[in-house]
């Protein structure tokens, strides 16, 4: 009885630092989503509801941590990438991945300085991004091929009208959070083939006064 004992332990411990660290990365991607790279681990282990010190033994550093979101982040956009290449319709495959891509990065404060910080660790970053660009350039070549595509786009094009999109997003926020889909919108309807038809605006354009207010906002947080 005591050896039964004694060997499920192991498998307790085991499952009560898996279950840690789903709590730490779930609280780190809620963190840099709503501050971004100003989050402290500290931050991190009181909404994870555990002690710093374990968010210390698993992660020497934020830097460290920051990797590991990045990398769930990643997984999510390959997984997205894939079921747009599973699409019956080529172009509305394309449509849902780019949307999925601009709602994350517009959802996610910290995710282009995230981007921007593991840059510094190339082989890490090219391995990351590798993930996803051959599944990415899939989903446009297909578009391409099924003549729903400005013949001359490629991918690359996308990754820029998402960072674009996400420049919009950070700029509109204070006045209107979901103003970025009224210009994704128009930016895809620049990309299609002439003989696709256009879709509606999703969003309405931005008053005189929310213009002024936004700006506003933008030149305090410089200025900070």
């Amino acid at each position: 009885m005591n050896h039964a004992t004694t060997a499920g332990a192991p498998r307790r411990l085991r499952a009560d630092a898996a279950r840690n660290q789903q709590r730490i990365l779930e609280a780190a991607r809620q963190l840099f989503a709503e501050r971004g790279l100003e989050t402290t681990l500290d931050d991190v282990a009181e909404r994870a509801g555990v002690g710093v010190g374990t968010v210390y033994r698993r992660f020497a550093n934020k830097k460290e941590l920051i990797a590991e979101v990045f990398e769930a982040h990643v997984g999510d956009m390959a997984t997205a990438a894939e079921a747009a290449a599973a699409h019956p319709d080529p172009w509305a495959g394309l449509v849902q991945f780019i949307e999925y891509a601009c709602t994350h990065v517009a959802a996610n404060r910290g995710f282009s300085a995230v981007i921007l910080e593991l840059e510094d660790d190339p082989q890490r970053f090219a391995s990351l991004r590798d993930r996803v660009k051959p599944t990415v350039a899939a989903v446009v070549d297909r578009a391409r091929a099924a003549g729903a595509l400005h013949p001359d786009i490629a991918a690359p094009d996308f990754f820029a009208l998402i960072h674009m999109v996400d420049a919009l997003a950070e700029f509109a926020k204070p006045v209107d959070p979901d103003l970025w889909r009224r210009y994704l919108a128009i930016a895809l309807d620049g990309v299609r083939a002439d003989t696709t038809p256009r879709r509606p605006l999703p969003v309405g354009a931005l008053t005189d006064e929310q213009v002024e207010r936004a700006k506003s906002h933008l030149c305090e947080g410089h200025r900070r």
